[in-house]
């Protein structure tokens, strides 16, 4: 069996080994995905999902340390983040659970015309079939809940192949799911080559694809997929925030440090473009610098870090030359802009970079943000939307005709008002639109869309 090393971002030290999985054994994964699913003697009743579901909360719940442990050491996201993420994913199966209480469908209006007389019509709601999960690295455990645990709630077999950086939390998760007592062929993990991933996301026998990653794997999987295939993409953006001059400063700062640095700013909602009014722009950059200054930043697994390193050494030197451009194209560096080491870089503020620099135009995924002066909001607005993503945007005021104004202008699938754009809870539908992104994630949603809805007509003579 070929077995690869999962290794630390912050210092390269192996923290584990998994399987890695061949073109073949990809296959024969797909086929035992199907075939468990087509089997009706397989068949899942729902409140053996619940059963199941409720004993991974508990198993979870029991190993909070230990998850949190193997999510930082693979994904580089700091301790006192990754626990979070662990207790958002214990979270995350809750909903799930009781969301089926909810998942139902409706009565199809009959008998107001002389075609439809003598009849009567519901919708119910069935499982779509076999998913196929693509994942990302920046958050190995939450998000493998987020595409595998909508899946077997609904009643679809999973197959999920996690980013080969961060396999080990996917890996335990179905690991957890089968101690609590799923089946054999409803879910599995697979660590494979790009050739192995194409083949699970374009076979004939998935029926739905989840993908998180970068938006040119998915949009080039979403060409290729099997004709009847659902799709879901996510994808990153470049988060806009407006600040007004009547925002409140001492809020907004710590926000703004948040949602721009949080594991660093390797989140697809990252505040990346801040635009701030000409009276206060020097006030907030100034503040920004100081709290972005005193992060500490270093190894993941010291409670104490705030910042982690990049998930690889080649996103540092990539960071750092789009951090070196947007200098000599006039951005001025406040704070941070420079290596703290092959795997960390500092927080990083730029004041004024061009508007055509690669840290205004493209996805920095790195603890970088960026400042820019502005006179007029409807301007502010216009520089937000100029570009092909759309995800979550925030504006800052104090004036509620103006916060709904930005509401309404700006391209984004959410707005916040007075808060970070990197602001999530899992039961809100989350997605990109544009070059974003395609449907929308959250565990209710995904439910949702991993469903088909069947309606029955009933013809009777006593109705």
């Amino acid at each position: 069996m070929n077995k690869i090393e999962v290794t630390s971002p912050y210092d390269g030290k192996v923290v584990g080994t998994v399987p890695f999985k061949t073109v073949d054994e990809v296959k024969e994964a797909i086929d035992l995905a199907q075939k468990t699913f087509l089997d009706h003697k397989n068949h899942l009743p729902k409140y053996k999902r619940v059963e199941i579901l409720e004993n991974v909360v508990k198993i979870m719940s029991f190993q909070i340390e230990e998850l949190t442990n193997l999510c930082a050491s693979e994904g580089g996201k700091p301790y006192i983040d990754s626990k979070v993420e662990i207790q958002r994913a214990i979270n995350g199966v809750k909903l799930a659970i009781e969301h089926l209480g909810a998942f139902e469908g409706k009565e199809i209006a009959m008998g107001h015309t002389t075609s439809s007389a003598n009849r009567m019509a519901y919708t119910f709601k069935e499982p779509i079939g076999v998913v196929a999960a693509i994942s990302a690295f920046n958050h190995p455990f939450n998000l493998a809940v987020h595409q595998v645990i909508p899946a077997l709630a609904v009643g679809c077999a999973v197959i999920i192949k996690p980013a080969t950086q961060t396999p080990m939390s996917a890996i335990k998760l179905i690991e957890i799911l089968k101690e609590a007592g799923l089946p054999n062929g409803w879910a599995q993990a697979v660590v494979c080559n790009r050739e192995a991933g194409e083949l699970l996301a374009t076979s004939p026998k998935v029926n739905f694809l989840t993908f998180i990653g970068s938006g040119k794997v998915g949009w080039y999987l979403n060409s290729k997929v099997a004709d009847g295939t659902r799709v879901a993409l996510e994808h990153g953006g470049v988060a806009p925030v407006i600040v007004e001059k009547d925002a409140d400063i001492e809020e907004l700062i710590p926000a703004l440090s948040k949602g721009g640095f949080y594991h660093a700013g390797q989140v697809c909602v990252s505040v990346q473009r801040v635009y701030v009014h000409e009276d206060i722009v020097d006030e907030v950059s100034s503040k920004l610098a100081i709290s972005a200054s005193k992060l500490i930043v270093g190894d993941q697994m010291d409670p104490k870090t705030e910042v982690g390193p990049l998930i690889n050494n080649d996103e540092v030197n990539r960071v750092e030359k789009w951090v070196n451009e947007a200098v000599q194209k006039g951005g001025i560096i406040l704070t941070g802009g420079k290596r703290i080491s092959d795997s960390c870089f500092e927080p990083t503020v730029i004041v004024n970079p061009s508007d055509d620099a690669l840290v205004s135009t493209k996805e920095v995924f790195g603890p970088v943000v960026c400042i820019y002066s502005y006179n007029n909001i409807e301007d502010a607005i216009n520089r937000a939307n100029s570009l092909e993503v759309s995800f979550q945007a925030a504006i800052f005021t104090k004036n509620i005709d103006t916060a709904l104004h930005a509401v309404k202008r700006l391209n984004a699938t959410a707005v916040m008002v007075n808060d970070h754009t990197a602001f999530r809870v899992d039961w809100m539908p989350f997605g990109g639109a544009k070059a974003s992104g395609l449907g929308l994630g959250g565990i209710l949603n995904s439910m949702e869309e991993m469903s088909n809805e069947k309606l029955m007509v009933i013809k009777s003579k006593v109705l």
